[in-house]
């Protein structure tokens, strides 16, 4: 076989040497691959002396592994024998989207408008009703200011920012900030997770990137990355902190699109007091999430059409009211009213910023929900309805305050609604919150078991609701943590008011991470101008500082609740991190020494037995302690003993024939094997369209 070879040192960053780059395109398990010559998933760990049975060459995985020189070689396919049966099996290596028909595509994207767009689809109900509790208006040119700031705020952040561009920084289709973190890691060696070995980065979705001029900024930003601990704390803890966010985000959501949504009722019958509406909106919550246990397959197919409804009656009332009221609000596009609208009110629009962020609501579940459709089609939808639709649906109402100012604080998403529809559109608006609610708490799902698998917060039960999309998951304990925390928000902040200052809190943190993230991945991945980089860093994080400390300033008045649950989520993920990495270095601390092992002989000092025994450890090399206290505690042994460790890659799919890394501990006499089980961070094993 003619074989085309690369050579380079292992250190990088050093002139004269070849540095070897992984990038962001991951290939086919069954095409040609690049490995190091004499490389075999089989061989064994340790090098016995004088042992006939074992092969010449040393184990992958050696303790000087990162020391060696490297040198790649193009290699044909590589079929493992343990997947002969595997592959026998019909359809094994085939996209579960592949054989989607035309059908089951439009049903599919009725499934994730109801997963991916709820949120942000619902911020109509409460945002110029918490804009103006804030900052009361005057006339008519104080509502077309506050639309104004409104338009460019849903420009600005849910289209720019996320559509446009941080949809593209996935990792392979998933999103949220510990994708983000997976995706930085498989570029620059700043992961912590205790247990990866430098054999990881041969999964063949790692691909071959050669040296080039344009990569001196990434190499060297890659180098400090790698080289402090510190930094490497500290992306951690941005992780961390934006993923605390995203979980109080999953609290405070389905309050306060409940809470908005039941609140219309205010309008249509006059004898109804808030005592009420928060008795309904908790029997509502209590609906909720009791039906997450269905998946979001069958729920989502039920909610999608219903969402799609929402939109069109946004549209739709947004049209009839700039008809029959005032269709000049649509100079609000001119943002010199933005200019205006500080110049009349100082600080009481100042205080309005935090009202009017709501509108950008559900940008960040746009993001983290991403598992659940393509890039393209979400931003096809964004683009083509969700967006016109919010954007009539705003044009409307202040249509309709321009010549109703006493209605400005008191819903006045509900009273734009013409009489003759306004039972129906109630009825809708309700379902379209419940939708929202789900749209946050899948999101946190995703998130928490993605903290799991990097070993940031307590393994729990896991439930796939789906047998044919593996993304869609369901877990219990988080789906009534998270109910609790609704029910005591909804009880202790009765106002939307109050709840929304919350919900900016959260929005904005999880924003804020966000942003930093995407910086590292222009600089590192993408490698983009510094000029557009910092653009954009300054541009943005600016942005959601301005509207974060807003919101501070209102934080007195209960919200610091939903700070406080962030802090403790925080504190919980950062702990645990810390332990499991402090019980993984234990483990190596203590492993058997190789010579003790040669001593004690192939009989291992006691009965062998025939059979297997599997010994589940996390350890990646080497005989764990524990087996040490089985041999000398237990009359007897298996014939085999097989010591198994699951760990998690940051690639986006490992292959179906390179899952399983089984490798010989000790001499070949002893029996002794290691079969390392290695999943993504996702446990995903399909590719996307």
């Amino acid at each position: 076989m003619a074989e085309e070879v690369i050579s380079g040192s292992g250190s990088s960053g050093r002139e004269g040497e070849i540095d070897i780059r992984v990038g962001l395109t991951s290939r086919d398990s069954l095409d040609s691959r690049w490995v190091f010559p004499g490389e075999d998933d089989s061989e064994i760990e340790e090098n016995g002396d004088g042992d006939d049975d074992l092969p010449h060459r040393a184990a992958v995985d050696s303790e000087d592994e990162d020391n060696q020189e490297h040198h790649l070689i193009r290699t044909e396919p590589r079929v493992d024998s343990f997947d002969v049966e595997a592959l026998e099996v019909h359809g094994a290596h085939r996209s579960d989207y592949e054989d989607l028909g035309i059908a089951r595509r439009i049903i599919h994207a009725f499934q994730t408008l109801g997963v991916v767009f709820g949120d942000v689809g619902t911020s109509p109900l409460y945002t110029f009703s918490v804009m103006f509790s804030k900052a009361p208006i005057k006339g008519d040119e104080d509502v077309i200011g506050a639309l104004s700031l409104v338009l460019y705020t849903l420009l600005l952040v849910p289209l720019v920012k996320y559509v446009l561009i941080v949809l593209w920084a996935n990792d392979d289709g998933e999103g949220g900030t510990f994708a983000l973190y997976s995706l930085i890691c498989r570029h620059a060696n700043v992961s912590l997770l205790p247990n990866q070995l430098p054999s990881d980065t041969r999964i063949s979705n790692f691909i071959l990137k050669l040296p080039s001029p344009e990569l001196e900024r990434s190499l060297k930003i890659k180098e400090r990355l790698e080289a402090s601990l510190t930094l490497k704390k500290l992306l951690l803890m941005l992780v961390l902190a934006g993923t605390s966010m995203v979980i109080a985000d999953g609290v405070v959501t389905p309050a306060m699109s409940v809470m908005s949504a039941v609140g219309g009722l205010k309008v249509g019958v006059a004898a109804i007091e808030q005592d009420e509406v928060v008795m309904i909106s908790v029997t509502f919550l209590l609906i909720l999430f009791s039906v997450q246990k269905f998946g979001t397959s069958q729920v989502g197919l039920a909610v999608g059409p219903a969402l799609f409804i929402w939109f069109c009656s946004l549209a739709g009332i947004g049209i009839y009211n700039l008809i029959k009221y005032d269709a000049s609000v649509l100079r609000a596009f001119n943002p010199v009213h933005i200019y205006l609208y500080f110049k009349r009110n100082s600080v009481n629009a100042w205080y309005a910023l935090g009202g009017c962020l709501l509108c950008a609501t559900g940008s960040e579940a746009m993001f983290a929900d991403l598992c659940y459709f393509s890039v393209r089609s979400i931003q096809l939808t964004f683009v083509f309805l969700v967006l016109p639709c919010l954007l009539l649906g705003y044009l409307g109402q202040a249509a309709y305050l321009t010549g109703n100012l006493n209605g400005a604080e008191k819903h006045p998403f509900f009273l734009s609604i013409p009489s003759g529809i306004f039972w129906p559109v109630l009825l809708i608006a309700n379902i379209a919150a419940l939708i929202a609610s789900r749209a946050m708490t899948t999101a946190t799902f995703s998130c928490i078991k993605q903290s799991s698998n990097l070993g940031c917060f307590p393994r729990l039960k896991i439930i796939h609701t789906s047998k044919r999309l593996m993304g869609q998951i369901y877990i219990p304990v988080i789906n009534w943590f998270l109910l609790v925390g609704c029910l005591v928000l909804v009880c202790s902040m009765s106002s939307i008011n109050e709840i929304g200052n919350a919900y900016g809190i959260a929005e904005l943190g999880v924003m804020m991470m966000t942003t930093i993230l995407v910086t590292i991945v222009m600089l590192l991945i993408w490698r983009l101008n510094i000029i557009i980089v910092l653009s954009f860093v300054v541009f943005f994080l600016g942005l959601e500082l301005t509207f974060f400390s807003s919101v501070l300033w209102s934080v007195t008045d209960g919200s610091w609740v939903i700070l406080v649950f962030a802090v403790i989520m925080f504190v919980i993920m950062y702990i645990w991190n810390y332990g499991s990495k402090l019980k993984y270095e234990t483990e190596v601390e203590r492993k058997l020494p190789m010579d003790l092992m040669r001593e004690i002989g192939c009989n291992l000092g006691t009965i062998r037995v025939p059979g297997i025994g599997l010994l589940y450890n996390e350890l990646a090399k080497g005989v764990p302690a524990i087996f040490g206290h089985f041999i000398t505690a237990l009359p007897a042994i298996h014939s085999m003993v097989i010591f198994v460790c699951i760990k998690y890659v940051p690639v986006p799919v490992v292959p179906q024939n390179e899952r399983f890394f089984f490798r010989r501990v000790c001499p070949k006499s002893y029996h002794l094997f290691r079969c390392i089980a290695r999943f993504n961070l996702y446990c995903k094993i399909f590719h996307k369209n």
